[in-house]
């Protein structure tokens, strides 16, 4: 195998999803490594503390520009949990708003230069998906007891078709850990890949263009409007999933 040198090849679009470990750990025949995963993963978390500590530091009567835009994002939090759960939700709020700021954090990390998006491995969202999933049903356990079967019994059903009915409500209702992590996980890759696509497009067509600098001109604002509208996807990815967390919070705390 020979290396290729030309100036214009392309790596792979599927290369920027690679995990690399970065510090290898193994332990009791477990491979426990520290992955460019996990480290853009803390590096949400740290940057989310710190947009906090931003916005606490010298608080005053008269917002900055920082604390205006958290007060966006709580604004934006708390609609959802009152408009899908009601005052109830206001327990669960402090866990819904976590959850919307690191996946939006996750989602707009990955749209820096030579970053990794954490959002893009289906590993991850199914995994957080899957733990949500299973507080939302230890829950509705808590709230309800035994009662909570009734979920997959709709009132008013006969009872000629209720083992039917049963099976369906059952697997619909498993369905919705898979749904909600692969919505997100196949949005952000998608997109990532279609950007990083049309990105080395803009790279060959400037190189070729030379003199002629409507031909470098068009796909770079092809480019731009791209970055543009995947930012906004960051954004409605984390709200979607959001949201959704929210529906079935409250369709365990219903019973509907």
């Amino acid at each position: 195998m020979y290396k290729i040198n030309n100036p214009l090849f392309l790596a792979s679009p599927l290369e920027q999803f690679e995990i690399i470990p970065l510090l290898p750990i193994e332990l009791f025949g477990l491979n426990i490594s520290v992955t460019n995963t996990v480290l853009f993963l803390v590096s949400a978390v740290i940057l989310s503390i710190f947009w906090f500590s931003l916005v606490i530091y010298k608080n005053k009567v008269v917002p900055t520009n920082w604390q205006s835009s958290k007060e966006m994002f709580y604004d934006v939090t708390i609609t959802l949990v009152q408009d899908n759960l009601g005052k109830k939700g206001y327990t669960y709020f402090p866990f819904i708003f976590t959850i919307f700021t690191i996946i939006l954090y996750c989602n707009l990390i990955g749209m820096v230069p030579y970053s990794f998006t954490v959002t893009s491995h289906i590993a991850f969202t199914f995994g957080l998906a899957f733990s949500i999933y299973i507080g939302i049903n230890i829950i509705g356990f808590q709230t309800h007891g035994l009662k909570f079967f009734t979920i997959f019994l709709p009132k008013g059903v006969p009872l000629f078709i209720v083992p039917l009915v049963v099976a369906i409500e059952f697997v619909s209702y498993i369905v919705k850990v898979f749904t909600i992590s692969i919505r997100l996980f196949a949005n952000m890759t998608s997109g990532h890949t279609l950007l990083k696509i049309i990105a080395g497009f803009v790279w060959t067509m400037i190189s070729i263009a030379g003199v002629f600098l409507y031909l470098q001109i068009i796909p770079l604002i092809l480019l731009l409007a791209l970055v543009g509208l995947e930012i906004g996807i960051a954004f409605l990815q984390a709200y979607v999933f959001t949201l959704l967390t929210c529906i079935y919070l409250n369709d365990v705390l219903e019973m509907h």
